[in-house]
C-alpha cells in the first residue's frame, strides 16, 4: 500500500478573501516537511476567533436545567420544572414536550402550542432558576480535574482558575503554554495561551461552549489528538514506543460508524499535510507496517464510506462548522 498521496489542500485566510490552491506532497517517515511551493497559512488569531461562539449568543436549554414557568393572568398554571435526561418536561394535560436545545422563548412557544388545545390566549414565560446542564469538562495538567459547571457562557480562563492552575517553583500558578479544546467528535483547537496572555489578547479568555472538553498537557508531555469515530475522543500521550494501533487502542478503539474496513487519516495541522492508512494493512503482518504518530498530528477515524482522499479536501479548513471535521492549530504568527 501506499502510504503517501498527493492532495490538494484548501487553506484559507479567515481575515480576507485571499485563498491560496496549492499541490502538496506527505512526506515519507522520517523526513521533513517540504511544499512543493510557498503556501499561506490561516489567521490563527481569525480561526481562533470563529471558534468561540458569539458573545450575545442566547442560552439553550439543556437536560437537568430548572425553569420556572409563568402564565400571563393565570398564576394557577405556574410551575417549576426539570428538564429529564430526555430533553423533556411533562406538563398536565399536555404530556411531554421537548425543550432540550431551545432558547427560553422558543421553550415558552413550544409549552404555549402544547397547551393550546386545553387553554386560549396562553402565553408563557420561561426562567431558568438552575443551570445544570452547562458543563464543561476539564482535564489534564489542573489540580481539579473534572466537570465544571457555568450559569452563563463557559470562558477558557474561567475554566482553568475553577480547575486549579498547576503551581510553580515560586509558589504561584503557572499558566499552561497551550492547551486544546475538543469539541463533540470531530472538532479541535489548540490555545497558545501564555502567548496570547503575554500579548493582551482578549482570546485568552476565550468563550466555551457546553460540553466543550479542556485538556491542559504538562510541560513535557507528547500526544496527539484522536477524533472521530472512536470511543474516547481526546488528547493520547504519547512514548518512545507509541504506534498508531496503541494509541487507536488508548482511544477505546472505533465506534460502529467506523465500519468494518476503517481507514485513518493522520492530519498535521500546522502543514496541511495528511495520509491515509488502511487500519487492515496496519494488521497484517504481510504487509510490515509500523507507523508512528507525530506529536501534534490529529488521528481522524471518518464514518465508514467517507475516506475518499478528497474528505480531507471537503473537511480540513479553519471554517469551523457543526457535525464537519476541522482540526485548526491556533497560535500567534
Amino acid at each position: 500500500m501506499k502510504l503517501c498521496m498527493h492532495i490538494p489542500v484548501l487553506l484559507f485566510l479567515m481575515a480576507g478573501a485571499c485563498v491560496l490552491v496549492a499541490q502538496t506532497t506527505e512526506p515519507s517517515q522520517g523526513t521533513s516537511a517540504q511544499p512543493d511551493s510557498p503556501t499561506l497559512k490561516p489567521n490563527p488569531l481569525e480561526a481562533l476567533r470563529s471558534f468561540q461562539p458569539p458573545e450575545d449568543e442566547e442560552y439553550r436549554l439543556g437536560k437537568g436545567d430548572e425553569i420556572a414557568v409563568d402564565f400571563a393572568g393565570r398564576p394557577d398554571l405556574a410551575a417549576k420544572l426539570v428538564v429529564g435526561p430526555d430533553g423533556r418536561i411533562t406538563l398536565p394535560l399536555a404530556g411531554d414536550v421537548r425543550l432540550d436545545g431551545l432558547t427560553r422563548s422558543q421553550a415558552a412557544n413550544a409549552i404555549d402550542t402544547a397547551l393550546s388545545g386545553y387553554y386560549s390566549n396562553l402565553a408563557s414565560q420561561v426562567t431558568v432558576t438552575k443551570y445544570t446542564s452547562n458543563k464543561i469538562l476539564l482535564l489534564g495538567a489542573v489540580d481539579k480535574p473534572g466537570v465544571l459547571t457555568f450559569d452563563g457562557t463557559p470562558t477558557l480562563l474561567e475554566a482553568l482558575t475553577r480547575g486549579g492552575l498547576a503551581i510553580g517553583p515560586n509558589k504561584t500558578s503557572q499558566i499552561p503554554e497551550r492547551c486544546a479544546i475538543y469539541r463533540g467528535r470531530d472538532q479541535v483547537v489548540w490555545v497558545q495561551l501564555k502567548a496570547l496572555i503575554d500579548s493582551g489578547n482578549g482570546l485568552a479568555d476565550l468563550r466555551l461552549r457546553r460540553d466543550d472538553v479542556v485538556y491542559v498537557p504538562n510541560g513535557a508531555e507528547r500526544f496527539v489528538s484522536v477524533i472521530g469515530e472512536v470511543q474516547k475522543p481526546g488528547a493520547v500521550p504519547l512514548t518512545s514506543t507509541s504506534t498508531l494501533a496503541g494509541v487507536l487502542a488508548e482511544a477505546g478503539g472505533f465506534t460502529g460508524k467506523a465500519g468494518n474496513k476503517p481507514h485513518i487519516q493522520i492530519v498535521d495541522p500546522a502543514t496541511g499535510y495528511s495520509r491515509m492508512i488502511s487500519f487492515n494493512d496496519i494488521l497484517n503482518p504481510a504487509k510490515s507496517l509500523e507507523i508512528t504518530p507525530r506529536p501534534g498530528e490529529i488521528v481522524f477515524v471518518p464514518q465508514s464510506g467517507l475516506y475518499r482522499a478528497t474528505y480531507v479536501l471537503e473537511r480540513f479548513s479553519p471554517l469551523i462548522s457543526a457535525g464537519t471535521f476541522a482540526a485548526v492549530a491556533v497560535g500567534l504568527p
